[in-house]
């Protein structure tokens, strides 16, 4: 069983999938927030999980990271997953975590990374929107893509209503990717990332 730890920022929504997703391929062993106070919080407490928060107001990357990774550590997490998580994390922590460190981002990489993303999506006029989990490297949503799942856009979408259907395609691709992951389903070649199908099912995730 795959030891999962979570980094929030805010209320915890995708966190809330991947607690109802877990099985025996992955445990949430811990929820660590940079703001004191975020609700997915009370969600994780709520669940049995433990919690942590680890404030970056008023420190040096460095000094941020080097929490984070005292804390991911000591509560021997395997995977860390990116959910709402809104800091960059430097080149040490990566390092230190290679290829264990996943996001999820609310748009079809490489189109609209960074923040805002629903409404760049939404003013660009694109008629597929979508989200996708990626690895995290030290660039701005430009890890290895693993998988991603498309939204439609209609034409009397608004941004909150096209926020809401790619919110639901995450709550689903997310866990998906991190129990592929934790059964050792997710094989990477370079900046090509292969999902192998699920032995029992022989499902593989649905990627464009």
């Amino acid at each position: 069983m795959k030891r999962v730890a979570v980094l929030i920022s805010g209320r915890g929504s995708n966190l809330s999938a991947l607690i109802a997703a877990q099985d025996a391929s992955y445990k949430i062993i811990l929820v660590i927030s940079n703001v004191e106070g975020a609700g997915g919080l009370e969600k994780a407490r709520a669940a049995g999980i433990a919690t942590a928060v680890v404030p970056h107001g008023g420190k040096s990357r460095e000094t941020f990271d080097a929490e984070l990774d005292a804390a991911l550590r000591a509560a021997g997490a395997e995977l860390v997953v990116l959910a709402g998580f809104m800091r960059m994390l430097g080149e040490d922590f990566l390092t230190a975590f290679r290829g264990r460190v996943i996001n999820i981002h609310p748009a079809l990489l490489p189109a609209f990374p960074g923040l805002h993303v629903h409404k760049q999506t939404f003013d660009a006029g694109v008629k597929i929107a979508g989200c996708t989990v990626h690895f995290v490297d030290t660039g701005v949503d430009t890890g290895p893509i693993i998988a991603q799942a498309a939204v439609p856009v209609h034409e009397d979408d608004d941004v909150e209503a096209l926020r809401a259907r790619i919110l639901a395609e995450e709550h689903r691709l997310l866990p998906a990717v991190v129990r592929a992951i934790a059964e050792h389903r997710v094989v990477v070649e370079d900046r090509k990332v292969r999902v192998l199908a699920a032995a029992r099912t022989g499902e593989v995730l649905r990627s464009i």
